[in-house]
């Protein structure tokens, strides 16, 4: 009986040390939801600005010169924030007027009331911005999710819409080689609820490296900006119905009535949209420039802004 209560206390003592672990792990990983006002000062310094839009307060950025007949407007990705420009923004803004705004579900714009995370709600909320902002025809530009409202913006309203840049684009039906554990998470609704609370930071850095060609250019402040804006007050929620209603490839066919100067730049290491989906795109949209970063990932704009948007200028210098 001695060797039986040895072993008992064996395992008692390691089930109590699983459960010390656990909690310090939870501890180490709590990360409540924050307001708005928590996040303004570091993520929404000046040129940032808010503007009322169907209901929600929406984060986005004008800059440049006004008299621009011609605005650039640029939409980010899913789990992205206008952030995502930056390095683009610094470059244009010289000589183009820029503008780019949080998205509903996503940086500091967070939650819509409704729940509704379609593309059609997505499509309605851009047409809406520029309205908003007295933008009657532009240059549109988007990345991964960006990229499928900015192409289905311009079949909805092409006499708004007058050239597009897509940048790894969604649209087409694809199968992924990497999910980001961020995507796999809100993809399952018992694992997402456990995250409501609880953020580890590794998660939000694998994340960032799954969509990065070279994941040695990923710093601590950029995983910490994922971070902070992931908390952003019910965009974990917002971000689960986002990917319960993703558009599957089912307005793919549309892509071929686009009749408009179109760039399309992708990173040759895109392990989420696969690359040969830019060649997709440059066959159905006729007259379309396509330009491939062989060893940039997802978001070539954000791992390389200077050279992503060098290939922009030139696009930008053609048409006019």
């Amino acid at each position: 009986m001695s060797g039986l209560g040895t072993v008992s206390k064996a395992l008692a003592w390691a089930l109590a040390a699983l459960l010390v672990a656990a909690a310090v792990g939870v501890a180490l990983s709590w990360a409540p939801d924050l307001p708005l006002s928590a996040l303004r000062a570091r993520w929404a310094p000046p040129p940032s600005a808010f503007i009322e839009v169907g209901g929600l307060k929406v984060h986005y950025r004008d800059e440049g010169p006004r008299d621009d007949l011609l605005p650039i407007v640029l939409l980010h990705g899913t789990s992205a924030s206008l952030h995502t420009w930056e390095g683009w923004s610094a470059v244009l803004r010289n000589t183009r007027r820029v503008v780019s705004f949080d998205m509903p579900g996503f940086g500091l714009t967070g939650p819509n009331a409704s729940g509704d995370y379609s593309d059609a709600m997505y499509v309605r909320f851009v047409l809406a911005m520029l309205d908003a902002l007295k933008l009657q025809r532009v240059v549109l530009g988007g990345n991964s999710l960006g990229g499928a409202i900015a192409w289905e913006t311009a079949v909805a309203a092409p006499d708004r819409v007058l050239q597009l840049i897509l940048v790894d684009a969604a649209g087409y039906a694809f199968v992924p080689k990497v999910v980001p554990l961020g995507f796999r998470i809100a993809m399952s609704p018992a694992l997402s609820a456990l995250t409501d609370r609880v953020l580890p930071r590794s998660a939000v850095e694998d994340s960032v490296r799954s969509v990065y060609g070279h994941p040695e250019r990923i710093t601590p402040e950029l995983v910490d900006r994922y971070a902070a804006i992931t908390r952003r007050e019910g965009n974990r929620r917002a971000l689960g119905q986002r990917m319960a209603q993703i558009d599957r490839g089912e307005n793919a066919a549309s892509v071929a009535t686009l009749k408009l100067p179109t760039l399309i730049l992708w990173g040759g290491q895109d392990r989420l949209i696969p690359p040969e989906n830019a060649a997709r795109f440059g066959r159905d949209i006729k007259g379309s420039t396509v330009v491939m970063f062989d060893d940039l990932g997802h978001v070539p704009q954000e791992e390389d802004p200077q050279r992503t948007v060098a290939a922009v200028q030139r696009f930008l210098a053609a048409q006019r």
